[in-house]
């Protein structure tokens, strides 16, 4: 999965608890999960994403995610604002 989407994404939203809000008040169109992250992280965002009818993505890694986003740190969760 290529992370070009992310770097050219003018608004995001990064990590877990701020990308559930925002799927659940409908802000977001795809959601991009790494996979390398705890289980609970993983099905959450897939729970949320599905019963939003959110397009979800998967990407291998958080580090490449965060990177993705301008950050040094990594991402466990991107949501992409409508």
């Amino acid at each position: 999965m290529s992370y070009e989407k992310v770097k050219q994404a003018k608004k995001t939203i990064i990590g877990i608890k701020q990308s559930v809000k925002a799927m659940e008040k409908g802000l977001v169109k795809e959601v991009y999960i790494a996979l390398d992250v705890e289980e609970r992280i993983i099905d959450l965002a897939r729970s949320t994403a599905q019963d939003n009818n959110v397009l979800i993505h998967y990407v291998k890694s958080k580090i490449d995610l965060g990177k993705a986003c301008g950050l040094r740190l990594g991402a466990s969760v991107v949501a992409l604002i409508v």
